[in-house]
């Protein structure tokens, strides 16, 4: 099994490379893949130091099995065809391919069979806040169609890249300095505030990644579910969290989602609230699963449960989802 990681000395390359040795991935060989910049920098990978070779138009993937890309939208679109030709599975982090009819968007605790369909020989990761949502949502799925959903997410300073979390560290050492707050990657200020904007508004007046949660979900989920999101960027580091409204087909009693909840893959319940138990973004940093609690009837609607749902974005909501697609299908021999 040759591997490579295409866009390595990113966040998501970066985690990609402690998602691999964490759950010990059946690599015999991996290759890393940069742009010139990063072309000739070592990183370690399972006590191996591996040289960054520099990504270009060439027949480099050739012997490759799987590539995990996340270099940008534009990098993946220009190299697509140079990783596939010569058999590779593309599992991709950008945005590039996810609402191509031809190709996949896959989570793997909801539509791991999506993978066997890949015509172009790419797999899309979904949006990281998407991810984390659709987790949460397949377990009432299967118990009662979901009509409606609202969402209001809570995304940390991660999703804008590993100079934003940077960005977030050295803004709150300036307001308890008292010095200038030094603002470049986002449009505002992020520490001591949020930001209701996430990536560019459309003509709706929904940014890009709202409307990402509503395309995205029901593609995952196969269904024409509607989505209303409300996005909104937070002073932390690397996990999102959503507070999250379902309108199901019939009334769900809330034992019954808790039960569910209890038995699904990637999911963990944290669901105490007499004793103010519930997940938060601080203590699910850096862990695998999807966690949910505030779980309880939506008093404003009959056929409504409303959730907390938090995970790590960097992780589940992109190179541990990736991961989880290749093992999925060397499991079931779709290499």
């Amino acid at each position: 099994m040759k591997v490579a990681i295409v866009g390595v000395s990113g966040a998501v390359g970066q985690e990609f490379l402690k998602v691999l040795e964490e759950r010990n991935f059946p690599a015999d060989e991996l290759v890393l893949f940069g742009s010139a910049r990063s072309a000739g920098n070592s990183y370690n990978f399972m006590g191996k130091s591996i040289t960054v070779k520099e990504l270009k138009h060439n027949d480099d993937f050739k012997g490759i099995d799987i590539a995990l890309t996340s270099a940008g939208a534009s990098t993946s679109k220009e190299f697509a065809t140079d990783i596939t030709k010569f058999g590779a599975v593309m599992i991709d982090n950008s945005s590039a391919f996810r609402m191509d009819a031809d190709v996949p968007l896959v989570v793997p605790e909801v539509n791991p069979m999506d993978c066997k369909n890949r015509p172009r020989n790419i797999i899309a990761n979904p949006n990281c806040s998407t991810i984390i949502m659709v987790v949460a949502l397949k377990p009432i799925q299967d118990l009662s169609p979901i009509k409606r959903i609202h969402v209001a997410t809570y995304q940390a300073a991660s999703g804008a890249g590993a100079a934003a979390m940077d960005e977030l560290f050295a803004q709150m050492k300036q307001v308890v300095n008292h010095e200038k707050v030094h603002v470049e990657k986002f449009k505002y200020q992020l520490a001591t505030n949020l930001i209701p904007q996430i990536d560019v508004f459309t003509d709706n007046d929904y940014t890009k990644e709202e409307m990402k949660m509503h395309n995205e979900t029901r593609k995952i989920m196969h269904s024409d579910v509607c989505v209303s999101a409300t996005t909104i960027r937070v002073p932390v580091l690397r996990a999102h969290s959503e507070a999250v409204w379902v309108e199901t087909e019939k009334p769900l009693e809330v034992a019954a989602v808790r039960a569910a909840f209890e038995k699904a893959e990637g999911l963990v319940v944290q669901d105490d609230p007499k004793n103010s138990i519930y997940p938060m973004p601080l203590m699910v940093a850096g862990a695998d699963p999807v966690y949910v609690g505030r779980l309880r009837k939506d008093i404003a609607n009959p056929n409504g449960i409303t959730f907390w749902c938090v995970g790590d974005q960097i992780k589940k909501g992109a190179a541990l989802n990736a991961v989880q697609i290749a093992e999925y299908m060397i499991k079931n021999r779709l290499l």
